[in-house]
């Protein structure tokens, strides 16, 4: 494959995964503008964020099979005009309940979409830019962590509208540009597959299976600290709602500037190699993270966690999808679902542990533990036995 196609498709995937995962961030800013306008309690705003996590969640686990036995372009440009029309109906939501439909219904077209780049990456992209290739698309999410929140804010100015209108416009366009410029994305059609027999085949895969826990289990421990850094940083130096934004956009820079060059580190040290160093590294940072007694510290310690993050995401993703053959997306999807789920048990024992705990420490040990347990699932996988691990 020659470089300027691997270049153009990772471009694509790039775009494509910055639109779904900016939708995911979109909301968060509008949530005060649409307690007004629906004239419902605070309390029941998270329910519009919560509706596009649940349509995700339920359909990931059927979006896979479904995608694994037809071709993955034409799965992704169906979810892309799903997606379009859902999100733009939610800028037309002239109701709450048709609000938290059209959110609903944007998580079950998203749970279409996403998939399809990690199953797609390693079919048409050569087989050396795989890794850079899989970083390329999780800098699309690194980005939209950043400007979603901003994105929804600015364009909120003139109407909380026109966020929901803007990302489905993008999603149109991503449409008409997949359609045009990528392949088939299947190897080989599987036109009698059963969606039993898929999981069935995967659940003797015990690489995979075992993958998928460790993945599960990072990033439980990942999004248990993610969802309180603000926390933390408001409770031990009094930082302000705005000051905590600035904060999180530089620490988030740094996870982009890692997904960006994790391809250029497996290059010249090969995968298994640069996953234990960075796990290793990922660890210590975390166990010292705590110690920061000042907010100039606690940054740059964090910012060196989300780079090595950042470093790592990508591995994750290039390992699952080298489990299999015929169930890329299926596994895609799990990962994927596994992620939700992850974020859900993270946020809830992360809210026990900041509040009984003081500092960040209580959250720190546990991310440090859940992190050991992921590495030791991928030892027993195998992935850093002598020549094993590179895709």
């Amino acid at each position: 494959m020659a470089y300027s196609k691997s270049s153009k498709f990772s471009t694509i995937f790039f775009l494509v995964m910055f639109v779904i995962g900016t939708d995911t961030f979109l909301v968060s800013p509008l949530l005060p503008t649409l307690v007004k306008y629906y004239g419902i309690p605070s309390s029941s705003s998270g329910i519009i964020v919560s509706a596009y996590a649940l349509g995700y969640t339920l359909s990931a686990l059927t979006a896979g099979p479904i995608s694994d036995g037809h071709d993955r372009r034409k799965i992704l440009i169906g979810g892309l005009i799903c997606f379009s029309l859902s999100t733009a109906a939610c800028g037309l939501s002239n109701n709450f309940l048709s609000m938290l439909g059209s959110r609903f219904l944007a998580g079950v077209s998203a749970a279409f979409v996403g998939p399809q780049v990690w199953a797609s990456i390693p079919i048409v992209v050569s087989k050396e830019k795989i890794v850079s290739s899989m970083g390329l698309a999780s800098a699309g999410l690194a980005v939209s962590q950043i400007v979603g929140i901003p994105i929804g804010s600015y364009l909120a100015v003139f109407s909380w509208r026109l966020p929901f209108f803007f990302i489905s416009l993008i999603a149109l366009i991503l449409c008409l540009i997949s359609a045009w410029q990528l392949p088939s994305l299947n190897t080989k059609i599987h036109v009698n597959v059963r969606f039993w027999k898929i999981y069935q085949s995967l659940l003797k895969n015990r690489k995979a299976i075992l993958y998928l826990f460790a993945y599960f289990t990072f990033q439980t421990g990942n999004f248990c600290s993610l969802s309180f850094i603000g926390t933390w940083f408001n409770k031990s130096f009094s930082l302000s709602v705005g000051q905590i934004g600035s904060a999180m956009i530089v620490i988030g820079i740094g996870n982009l500037v890692g997904t960006i060059y994790s391809g250029k580190i497996v290059n010249r040290v090969g995968i298994s190699r640069a996953f234990l160093v960075e796990f290793i590294a990922y660890l210590i940072l975390y166990g010292l993270v705590s110690f920061s007694e000042n907010i100039w510290l606690a940054q740059m310690m964090l910012t060196l966690i989300f780079l090595v993050g950042g470093f790592i995401f990508p591995l994750f993703m290039t390992t699952l999808q080298s489990t299999t053959d015929t169930a890329r997306s299926t596994v895609s999807s799990i990962s994927n679902a596994a992620m939700y789920l992850g974020e859900t048990l993270g946020g809830a024992v992360g809210g026990i542990l900041i509040t009984h705990i003081s500092g960040f420490w209580g959250i720190s040990i546990f991310t440090v533990i859940l992190a050991t347990i992921s590495l030791a699932l991928y030892w027993i996988g195998g992935l850093f036995k002598p020549m094993e691990g590179n895709y």
